[in-house]
């Protein structure tokens, strides 16, 4: 079956990913494949290693994390900065505060 007034477009090449915003982690926790709350148990345990004012990412693709992560960054007053779709689950940039 044809349609009137289509026509037929070659593929457009696909648009490269965006570039990350703002400054790079200083420190990546990888906890992809873990059950939360193993990366928010993680993140508390290593976040002293990171200066106050920089930044770390917490990998995780446990569907809580998405609410978990930023609700233990507004309990501990650390700042949530974004969170970043992975092609595996999702990047989660954390500044520390204190």
């Amino acid at each position: 079956m044809r349609f009137r007034g289509r026509t037929r477009r070659d593929a457009e090449p696909a648009a490269p990913p965006p570039a990350p915003a703002g400054p790079p982690p200083v420190l990546v926790i990888d906890a992809l494949g873990r059950k939360c709350p193993i990366p928010i148990i993680m993140l508390a345990e290593r976040i002293r290693e990171v200066p106050v004012g920089q930044i770390v990412a917490v990998l995780a693709d446990d569907v809580a994390a998405r609410t978990d992560v930023p609700a233990w960054c507004r309990m501990k007053s650390q700042d949530f900065v974004r969170e970043e779709q992975l092609p595996r689950g999702w990047g989660f940039h954390i500044r520390r505060t204190y």
